[in-house]
């Protein structure tokens, strides 16, 4: 029995080199397009791009329907989301940030949500068809990532005076 290692051969040696050299574009590719999407305490751009897109399609019908009132809104519900946020323990917000920059890449938006269209581009519809893939889906980490966002986006919104007559809340009981 030899101790010797099987001497790598010029056509292992390159399949070697082609694989790490594959997995070194995909990594610095990822590390390229990743955008986080809480940093310093706040959504950043690529995460308020995921949530407004969220919000459009889990807030519908309870959103104005002209656009200049809804942008307004979905700014304002941002804010709060934003607030909202800050409040949780620090590992939350790193997860939800996480959460949001893997969602900003668009190959991984489409394999976890099936969505094509980038964020702002999406129609309602095809956010509304795309989280129900997520809800409905055998894998539990799209069905996670689903309720995180639908939750969210329901608490952060519903939360506020402003809404409660759209859910025929009346407000709490005076003490």
């Amino acid at each position: 029995m030899s101790d010797a290692s099987p001497a790598l051969s010029r056509r292992r040696l390159l399949k070697l080199g082609l694989a790490a050299t594959a997995v070194l574009a995909i990594g610095g590719g990822a590390a390229w397009l990743w955008r986080p999407g809480w940093r310093e305490g706040h959504l950043t751009d690529a995460g308020r791009a995921v949530f407004r897109a969220v919000a459009r399609a889990v807030l519908e019908g309870s959103l104005p329907v002209d656009e200049a009132s809804q942008s307004a809104a979905l700014d304002r519900h941002l804010a709060r989301l934003d607030e909202a946020i800050a409040g949780f323990p620090q590992a939350t917000q790193a997860e939800i940030g996480q959460l949001l920059g893997l969602l900003s890449v668009a190959p991984v938006r489409q394999w976890l949500m099936g969505l094509r269209t980038d964020w702002p581009q999406a129609s309602v519809g095809e956010l509304e068809a795309a989280l129900r893939r997520m809800r409905t889906s055998d894998h539990e980490l799209r069905q996670q990532a689903y309720h995180a966002l639908r939750d969210l986006t329901n608490a952060a919104f519903y939360a506020q005076p402003e809404q409660w007559s759209l859910m025929a809340y009346p407000g709490p009981s005076p003490v």
